[in-house]
């Protein structure tokens, strides 16, 4: 990996985006190293949690614009390079917007562009006070195309459109406030440090499971739906998990799962 650091530690994965010098910004090759990496943790059953951050003091300042100019000034052929550049992008913010298994990103300094984007698509998105959120795009003279699904989807319709047309910035406080972060610390690290403890205390396939059930409620018709969430929990009710949840609930003890991260 050429931009990102990778640690993994009792199946928790952090993923660092590693490019300090530019605050994180996002270039083609940091998008192909995280699709990678996102592909290879959904396969990794193993895997209970996946942490992204930023290296250097900044979660990430969005696309880099000189990669950007750089797919520009190719000479015209028949794709367009700008735009399958962005498309690059987009499939990442859904590929990780998808991952099965649970998914915090951990915020400081410049959460910009692209960086506001994948904060909205994960599940937890815990900040410290030093984060500055901002969609700087139309002041460029750009858009925030790939990410607007996740904007409306985490912040509500009209408050996406606000932030979004006016280039937008919203400090931790009212990140916290319009509901951008879930946690705001003044020590982040034992936030995530506790946050950690409360998604490993949960069965490893049922949170997968869960996940999956939930993004699929979004757009399934109800009366479709029930019938698949009734398979679904049937069958891990009567998977080795669910017995050994069942049994430790009535035999008063900690489950297997909970007895390994000890």
């Amino acid at each position: 990996m050429s931009t990102l650091v990778l640690e993994e530690q009792r199946g928790v994965l952090t993923v660092t985006l590693s490019r300090p010098e530019a605050r994180n910004a996002m270039t083609l090759a940091m998008v192909r190293e995280l699709r990678d990496v996102f592909r290879q943790a959904e396969a990794r059953q193993e895997l209970r949690v996946l942490v992204l951050r930023g290296e250097g003091g900044n979660f990430c300042a969005g696309a880099d614009l000189k990669d950007l100019l750089q797919a520009r000034s190719q000479p015209a052929g028949e794709g367009d390079p700008v735009a399958d550049t962005n498309a690059a992008f987009g499939e990442l913010c859904a590929a990780f917007a998808e991952l099965s298994l649970p998914t915090v990103c951990v915020l400081n300094g410049a959460v910009l562009g692209g960086g506001f984007g994948l904060a909205c698509a994960s599940d937890f998105a815990l900040a410290d006070e030093s984060a500055s959120f901002g969609l700087p795009e139309t002041s460029l003279g750009i858009a925030p195309a790939q990410i607007a699904p996740f904007l409306i989807e985490r912040l509500g319709f009209a408050q996406a459109k606000r932030l979004a047309l006016m280039g937008g910035k919203v400090s931790a406080k009212e990140a916290l406030a319009i509901g951008l972060v879930h946690e705001l610390h003044t020590d982040v690290e034992q936030g995530l440090k506790s946050l950690l403890i409360r998604l490993l205390r949960c069965a490893p396939r049922a949170t997968r499971v869960t996940k999956r059930l939930v993004l699929g409620a979004r757009d399934a018709a109800l009366s479709e739906f029930i019938g698949h969430a009734a398979r679904q929990f049937s069958e891990q009710l009567s998977s080795e998990e669910g017995g050994e949840g069942i049994r430790a609930f009535v035999e008063k003890r900690a489950p297997a799962w909970q007895r390994s991260e000890a």
